[in-house]
């Protein structure tokens, strides 16, 4: 007993397994030992390019949209005033420019709808015809072979029945 209790760990043992060193990659900006190193020539350069591009883009987007909003303010009294005759002349103009796109979107797919079709049939057309003639073919035996049955049952029941049972075959023997 005293055996087991030696071989087990105790609670305050600590069990150091040796495990694999990780090949660390150094951090991005950081050169070997951990030193921080400083940007690249092509990072200063795409800064240098960037910066004015960005700038002046950036002035221009202001430009316009300060150039819109005051041509909005003067043109403003314009549009109430005309308003009865822009509204419309707006609805129709928007009502045809809708027109037009989705008759263009129903023709294109329409288009390449065909398309698909006419490809699907070209590369799988022998395949599938053959495959659509038996199931034709089989499908009208089916119903051939049905109808015989159907045919034989109505005239074995006819058959049957003496005529004399049936009401019309009952006066034509009185």
């Amino acid at each position: 007993m005293a055996d087991r209790d030696r071989d087990r760990p105790q609670p305050h043992q600590l069990q150091v397994h040796p495990q694999q060193q990780l090949h660390l990659q150094p951090h991005r900006g950081y050169g070997e030992g951990g030193v921080k190193k400083g940007p690249s020539a092509t990072q200063v350069l795409a800064v240098v390019t960037l910066l004015p591009v960005g700038g002046t883009l950036l002035f221009l987007a202001g430009l316009t949209l300060a150039g819109t909003l005051i041509g909005l303010a003067l043109t403003t009294p314009l549009f109430v005033i005309c308003s009865p005759v822009l509204v419309p002349a707006a609805v129709l103009f928007g009502l045809a420019v809708t027109g037009f796109l989705s008759s263009g979107a129903f023709g294109l797919t329409g288009l390449s709808s065909l398309s698909w079709v006419l490809n699907f049939f070209r590369q799988k057309a022998p395949e599938q015809m053959d495959y659509a003639m038996r199931r034709m073919q089989d499908t009208a035996a089916q119903f051939g072979q049905k109808t015989k049955d159907v045919g034989e049952k109505i005239q074995t029941k006819g058959h049957e029945s003496p005529a004399r049972d049936h009401p019309v075959g009952r006066e034509a023997g009185k």
